[in-house]
């Protein structure tokens, strides 16, 4: 009989339809399980958070799954940077940010972290001094995700020539009275010369004593300005090996080297463009060498190649008609991104003064980049293997200054296991900075430097 059959049919469909339904929403409830609770209500998404003290300026930063908008404020008495992050509810990575500030932080005494509002969170910065904040946002590139990034600039930044002549002026004083005892001693032997000439010649002259030869006039009549440039920094690692390594780590402990050497010879003093681990935009780089007027600017990395049996030392010098090889031009570009990877302001980035620094480069500042690389070069070579036996160029971004002759020195690749090993070794980096310094010592015997107005 069909009529008894009819509610067995209807009972079947609507069971199929409650199983489907629960289905449905046990998916959800799934879902929201995975995504977990901060993403389902705000999407955003703090993956790390670090601080990169300098005494140029201290950078925080904030990288996330997707951009945050921010709100700021400056507030007096005391000195604070209020900022506002909507889109996030406070977690235990945030909170980590307090711990991260140093007490040797120049210009950031405390960060105070708190939930503003729902889905606001507020970063209170509290401040050592009056500063010039520069916040922007940068999109993802290489291993990063969305950066946030807050650089604290000091409303009165430090004058890096001042501090330099401030730690070199013990120098100056012995090198300037070194050159008056020589100037002294050139007069005296100039008069017993002429008395010499005008004396009797003959048996009497055997009986007038000679005199002992003048002492040679000084080398150099003023101190010979080196700026060391460790490449790479905070945000930015540089290549890194196979066990680990960070470029911007060995490079800046074989500048350190090179400085402690300079600061020994008695006519030289050295100048870093870092000190520690923060990142340095390239033009800035330039700028720091120029204000503190280098005779010479010297660029240390340890990069990486494709290949990892790429092998031995480089020098570099600037080239502006195209680079000297494949790879010069694949490392130049390589080294020309480090702005991108290390982070810059491009709304506050002077575009048009940038390149006209890059644009003013001369043949005569080439010219003597390429005797002072030849001659570090070839100490280099005199104890480690070289990739290429001559300096090569390329249009590296960091060697444009325009009037200061410029090198960057491939200490080794790092992506080379071997050469990796080496570059963590005491000894090859005191050798490495040995040979720099014994070419640049060489260049300058040959080429010393013109006089300055104040011996600045």
């Amino acid at each position: 009989m069909p009529k008894p059959n009819t509610p067995k049919i209807l009972n079947s469909q609507v069971s199929f339809s409650r199983r489907r339904h629960l289905k449905t929403t046990a998916k959800a409830l799934g879902l929201v399980l995975l995504l977990g609770e901060l993403d389902l209500a705000w999407g955003a998404k703090i993956l790390g958070v670090r601080v990169w003290p300098s005494e140029d300026y201290t950078r925080i930063t904030l990288e996330s799954d997707t951009p945050l908008p921010i709100t700021q404020q400056i507030l007096t008495n005391p000195d604070r940077l209020v900022v506002d992050v909507q889109g996030l509810e406070l977690n235990p990575t945030l909170k980590d940010l307090v711990a991260k500030v140093k007490p040797n932080d120049p210009y950031v005494s405390q960060i105070r972290v708190g939930q503003f509002q729902p889905g606001i969170v507020r970063l209170v910065f509290d401040l050592k001094e009056p500063i010039k904040p520069q916040l922007f946002t940068l999109d993802p590139v290489g291993e990063y995700n969305y950066r946030m990034v807050f650089d604290l600039y000091p409303s009165t930044p430090p004058d890096p020539l001042m501090e330099l002549v401030k730690n070199s002026a013990r120098k100056e004083t012995a090198l300037a009275k070194s050159n008056e005892e020589v100037d002294l001693i050139a007069q005296f032997a100039t008069k017993k010369d002429k008395e010499v000439a005008k004396a009797p010649s003959g048996p009497v002259a055997q009986a007038i004593p000679e005199t002992k030869e003048a002492a040679a006039p000084a080398k150099y009549k003023r101190l010979i300005t080196i700026a060391i440039d460790p490449g790479h920094g905070g945000e930015d690692p540089g290549a890194i090996g196979s066990l680990g390594s960070k470029e911007k780590h060995v490079v800046l402990s074989i500048a350190k080297r090179l400085r402690d050497k300079i600061e020994n010879e008695s006519y030289m003093r050295p100048f870093l463009t870092r000190d520690g681990d923060y990142f340095v935009p390239l033009h800035t780089r330039v700028q720091k060498a120029r204000r503190v007027e280098a005779d010479l600017f010297v660029s240390i990395h340890a990069d990486a190649f494709i290949q990892p049996h790429a092998k031995g030392a480089s020098v570099f010098a600037l080239s502006q008609m195209g680079a000297s090889s494949t790879m010069a031009r694949w490392m130049a570009n390589k080294e020309n991104a480090s702005d991108l990877i290390g982070g810059i302001n491009i709304k506050v980035q002077d575009r048009q003064v940038a390149n006209l620094l890059l644009d003013m480069s001369t043949t005569a500042q080439i010219k003597d980049s390429l005797q002072v690389g030849n001659s570090v070069l070839k100490q280099i070579g005199g104890f480690a293997p070289l990739h290429k036996g001559k300096v090569e160029q390329a249009g590296f971004a960091v060697l444009k200054a325009p009037d200061v002759p410029s090198i960057l020195v491939e200490t080794a690749f790092i992506s080379n296991p071997q050469e990796e090993s080496k570059l963590n070794d005491d000894g090859y980096q005191d050798r490495i900075a040995d040979a720099i310094l014994k070419g640049i010592k060489d260049y300058f015997a040959k080429n010393p430097p013109v006089a300055r107005r104040g011996n600045a």
